[in-house]
């Protein structure tokens, strides 16, 4: 059996998906054994075709249709018998040691849950995309040094949760946690999954020499578009609602309603304020129908103690967005 499987989701990304594979594919000598899964989402582009054709190494499941990132990614991790599972985005590029170092970064850590890869930008690999992503006590989750200077991001350490986009997880861990929530259907799954991790006294680390080249908004097709406004609001409110318990989420109301409002006046900046207010609304509806509910993190007050942290790192992260470190 093999230590290692990286899982691909992918939908209609044929133009990303030969550099993605052969990148993969070649990694280090030393690299530990793996193998490697693509979850086909429904794709009509060709994908299909251009994987049985030119990799038969890969192992391929088609979905019959397009049923988000969340549970493409769930196959995915159901499918793997390995004991650590990568999820990588179609839209990247991988080093040649990003496997190896992943594996010993998260090998190295026994309370680890997942550790981060350093993604580089696609268009300028000097730039960092992402190195671990944080989430404050405003309800705002944040890529960690996004833009900045990559030489500025070589140090490992502690991060809130780690980016799906090319991530390692500790597979035993989602047995006892639960999976990505498919509510999502895809934005802040990740941030989410990590956050319940934590309640859980699990961690998230970076680990910078792990790199990774990274197109992004491959599948949204730009960074800031309305179905992404929308998708991405509705998870907004909903990862504080099911992972917050009351008196959390009333002890944090001060900070959340204008964290929200900023947000909500920053989509309305890019004339999409109505598709913020839709997708929030909606959010807040899945709190409290019963396919939302049933995904509700219970209060256990053996996780007191991990609640407390949390806490500590919300207002922590507000200092470090602020500082922009």
């Amino acid at each position: 059996m093999c230590k290692i499987t990286v899982v691909i989701p992918n939908y209609n990304g044929i133009r990303f998906l030969r550099e993605c594979l052969d990148s993969v594919l070649s990694q280090a000598a030393d690299t530990p054994g793996y193998e490697v899964l693509v979850v086909d989402n429904g794709s009509t582009d060709g994908s299909l075709e251009l994987l049985r054709e030119n990799y038969p190494r890969v192992h391929v499941e088609a979905l019959p249709e397009n049923t988000g990132f969340c549970h493409a990614v769930n196959v995915g991790l159901r499918l793997s018998e390995s004991p650590y599972v990568i999820l990588l985005n179609n839209d990247t590029k991988v080093k040649t040691e990003f496997i190896k170092n992943l594996c010993y970064a998260i090998e190295n850590k026994p309370e680890a849950f997942s550790v981060s890869a350093k993604m580089l930008m696609w268009d300028n690999p000097e730039l960092l995309d992402d190195a671990g992503d944080r989430y404050c006590v405003f309800g705002w989750a944040y890529a960690r040094g996004k833009g900045k200077t990559a030489e500025r991001y070589s140090t490992p350490c502690e991060i809130f949760a780690a980016c799906a986009g090319a991530a390692i997880y500790r597979k035993s861990i989602f047995e006892e946690i639960g999976y990505f929530d498919e509510e999502h259907f895809a934005y802040m799954e990740d941030l989410d999954m990590g956050y319940r991790a934590r309640i859980y006294g699990y961690r998230s680390y970076y680990e910078p020499a792990a790199e990774v080249i990274h197109y992004g908004s491959a599948s949204s097709g730009s960074r800031y578009n309305e179905w992404k406004t929308s998708l991405a609001s509705a998870n907004n409110i909903y990862v504080v609602g099911k992972n917050m318990p009351l008196l959390q989420w009333i002890w944090n109301l001060p900070f959340l309603v204008p964290g929200f409002l900023v947000k909500f006046a920053f989509f309305c900046g890019k004339g999409m304020g109505k598709a913020y207010i839709r997708g929030f609304w909606r959010g807040v509806v899945r709190l409290v129908t019963s396919e939302g509910r049933v995904h509700k993190v219970r209060f256990q007050i053996r996780h007191l103690r991990n609640y407390l942290a949390i806490q500590g790192q919300l207002y922590l992260n507000v200092l470090r967005f602020l500082k922009k470190s």
